[in-house]
């Protein structure tokens, strides 16, 4: 990989901080999500003895399902930044895995843990 092909410590420093707010904005999310989950597995064990109709368990049933998987999305995101992070650190951050040039900042910017441009991302295989 030449030179021209990756980012200069400054830029690579400003996409660091940018994932790092991204990571501890995730991580504040993941906190009220699990909150959300005791609450609402706290919840549904008294509202399940209470309720009679079918479809309210129903509704209770689909709130924890998609508690669950928003807590999922959340961790998920994590371990991405995670993952950018340690793309920082061993020097391919920025650099698309398929054709080897830069991924464009305004990408870079929008999805920070891609590892392929978006011309590569949408080609046809």
């Amino acid at each position: 990989m030449t030179g021209k092909n990756k980012w200069m410590k400054r830029d690579l420093n400003k996409f660091k901080k940018l994932i790092l707010e991204k990571r501890n904005s995730t991580l504040d999310s993941i906190e009220k999500a699990r909150k959300l989950t005791d609450n609402i597995l706290e919840g549904g064990s008294v509202n399940a003895i209470y309720s009679s109709h079918m479809a309210d368990a129903g509704s209770d049933h689909q709130e924890r399902e998609k508690a669950f998987y928003w807590l999922k999305r959340e961790m998920d995101y994590l371990q991405y930044l995670d993952r950018a992070l340690d793309m920082i650190d061993d020097g391919s951050f920025g650099v698309c895995k398929e054709c080897g040039e830069k991924i464009p900042e305004a990408r870079i910017i929008e999805v920070p843990h891609t590892s392929t441009c978006y011309d590569c991302k949408t080609k046809v295989k």
